[in-house]
């Protein structure tokens, strides 16, 4: 696809919406992470942040390669339609592990929609395709092993 400045905008749009999306995932991981006692729990909820942090410079990456600057202001409709993460944040403040772990189930399908929308949208470049294809994948996979725990 060839981008003329109405594409460039419309991909810099989604591409911000998922980077609102991951802030929140790393905001809600790090919250998780405060608020759990089991250790591994724990460090997997950081890792999960860390990871959510690496999305979003990849993202950014390719925001700045359209020329663009990436916008913090909340990430155009895909960020206003994602506030799952901040909703449930008041399920930390139990410290109830069941209620953070379905909170972070909650977040991660929230964050898969949201991906796959992206992706329907078609105003990605093949590269970028790419890069949210593998993230979508390694946030399902993230959610797999999240719903393992809730059992």
């Amino acid at each position: 696809m060839t981008h003329t400045d109405v594409n460039t905008d419309e991909t810099v749009k989604t591409l911000n919406g998922l980077i609102s999306i991951l802030e929140d995932g790393k905001l809600g991981y790090t919250n998780a992470a405060e608020h759990v006692e089991n250790l591994a729990m724990k460090a997997d909820f950081l890792d999960y942040a860390r990871e959510r942090a690496l999305f979003i410079v990849e993202l950014q990456d390719e925001i700045n390669k359209l020329g663009k600057s990436t916008d913090t202001s909340g990430g155009g409709p895909l960020g206003a339609l994602h506030r799952t993460w901040i909703d449930i944040k008041s399920s930390f403040t139990g410290g109830d592990t069941k209620a953070i772990i379905n909170a972070c189930i909650t977040g991660e399908e929230a964050a898969v929609e949201k991906y796959k929308m992206a992706l329907e949208e078609n105003h990605l470049e093949h590269s970028q395709v790419y890069i949210v294809s593998k993230q979508l994948n390694s946030i399902q996979n993230t959610l797999s092993q999240i719903k393992m725990r809730a059992n």
